[in-house]
């Protein structure tokens, strides 16, 4: 190398170094937790060649351009909102004794409690997707589809196919998938829907020129409504293995829930607002809400996701954690909880709480699974019991407390869902919900190990050193 050469190249590298420093102060500054600032500043002043792009790529704490689509569409968007909660108080459709520790969750997402619900716990893939296929079946007006994964296979298929014989009959359908989750989704299949005259249009976290290489925001909500009378949000996407049709991962334990009455608006609202930021475009649906005739369950949409004002989704898990006083049960695919949320599970364990802790047996993200190992000692120590499920894999979010609060939805128990998901919960205050979610969740017991941090103690050393090292990253995983 010449003079010059050698000139350019430690200039490159002194650039190189300088960014690594800047933007490092920008990880002080603006990274989602403590932790995550930390690991990302030392990582990107000590290695800011491999850093650098990966901080780019997955550092953002905050989705700016969902938010500023908000803002655009504020009118409209408020308008409906204002709409939906003027005609649920008018018609008396408003819980009126809502568990006082449930205040918080009104304030949290600014919505009220409904009554005159009826919630139907759906269990496991033929039970979901038999029962969402008859109510698509029977859409008259429009039906509204949103999917994490959708997969080009049995499933996939026989879904396009009864959506595009409703679209043909005139039923109009808007379609959604998140880019990301279902990047696998070949073009065929997407413009067999569009050749149907179905509405269908990717989730693009990574529209716009400052976001093309923003992969980290995921839309993770499983949501379909039908003629704005049925809602249907849970943890199974669209895809074989969801069915336990797949070889490799064998059986597949999930939950969904089926939605009727005044809470269904509140679903067809996360809707919108994810349709109006993919479309800029806000379509002419069914706002009027009925009641469930005998029956009066109250239930909150919770939705969350990074472009909200506050942490929705751990603030949620938190409070409803720190308001459980004799049983706190919860499944979850992946544990890979922030300091805020075990330090609230090891305080409702010693204030003599049934906490127990649901796990799949069988890993699908390797990097998460490993994370969960390290949370055994700390678990046990305050007498949280962690629980793995033996039989396939476990993949529903679900949340019980006591025996009158039950959440179905998207959400798992990770960094991931708290603080980078876009989610969707389903949150019941009843008491017979409550009795059939405990029933659900003993069965499923009934199929788990206890785990205890003897598991991990026996583990091989390089077991051991990758369990720690995946703690290390759990804050931005």
């Amino acid at each position: 190398m010449n003079s010059e050469d050698i000139t350019v190249t430690a200039v490159a590298f002194a650039v190189v170094e300088l960014l690594g420093v800047v933007t490092a102060g920008h990880a002080v500054m603006y990274a989602r937790t403590s932790q995550g600032a930390i690991a990302w500043s030392i990582c990107l002043v000590i290695f800011p060649y491999l850093t650098l792009p990966l901080y780019w790529v997955f550092g953002r704490n905050r989705f700016q351009g969902y938010i500023k689509a908000r803002q655009s569409g504020k009118l409209e968007i408020h308008r409906l909102v204002a709409r939906v909660r003027q005609y649920v108080r008018e018609q008396g459709f408003v819980s009126e004794k809502p568990h006082p520790e449930h205040y918080v969750l009104e304030a949290l997402v600014k919505m009220k409690f409904s009554r005159s619900n009826r919630v139907e716990l759906l269990i496991d893939g033929q039970a979901t997707f038999g029962t969402i296929f008859d109510a698509i079946e029977k859409a008259r007006d429009y039906i509204l589809v949103q999917f994490f994964i959708v997969h080009d296979d049995t499933l996939g298929r026989e879904l396009k196919q009864r959506l595009e014989k409703k679209s043909k009959a005139g039923v109009r359908v808007f379609f959604l998938y998140d880019e990301i989750g279902s990047r696998g989704l070949p073009r065929s299949y997407v413009n067999e829907l569009k050749q149907a005259d179905i509405d269908v249009r990717p989730f693009h976290s990574t529209r716009g020129r400052r976001n093309r290489f923003q992969l980290n925001f995921r839309n993770h909500r499983k949501i379909v409504v039908v003629d704005g009378q049925e809602a249907y949000v849970g943890g199974l996407n669209v895809g074989d293995e969801y069915m336990g049709r797949s070889a490799k991962i064998g059986a597949w334990r999930d939950t969904h829930v089926k939605l009727t009455g005044p809470c269904v608006h509140s679903v067809q609202l996360v809707f919108v607002e994810d349709w109006y930021w993919t479309t800029r475009e806000l379509p002419e649906l069914d706002w009027t809400p009925r009641p469930t005739e005998g029956s009066h369950q109250n239930v909150l949409i919770l939705p969350s996701g990074p472009a909200d004002r506050l942490e929705t989704c751990g603030m949620f898990f938190v409070h409803a954690i720190n308001s459980a006083k004799r049983r706190l049960w919860i499944a979850s695919p992946y544990f890979v909880p922030d300091i805020h949320v075990m330090c609230a599970l090891q305080m409702a364990a010693l204030r003599g709480v049934d906490v127990r802790i649901m796990l799949p047996q069988k890993p699908d993200h390797v990097l998460v699974y490993l994370s969960g190992f390290s949370f055994l000692k700390e678990a046990e120590q305050a007498g949280v019991s962690i629980h793995r499920y033996q039989p396939g894999f476990l993949h529903q979010k679900v949340l019980l407390v006591d025996d009158e609060f039950a959440a179905v939805g998207t959400a798992n128990l990770d960094n991931r869902s708290f603080r980078l998901n876009f989610e969707i919960t389903a949150v019941v205050n009843d008491r017979e919900f409550a009795t059939q979610v405990a029933a659900m969740l003993e069965c499923d017991f009934s199929n788990c190990k206890v785990m205890t941090s003897s598991d991990l103690q026996e583990r091989p050393f390089w077991f051991k050193l990758a369990v720690s090292t995946a703690r290390l990253l759990a804050p931005i995983q």
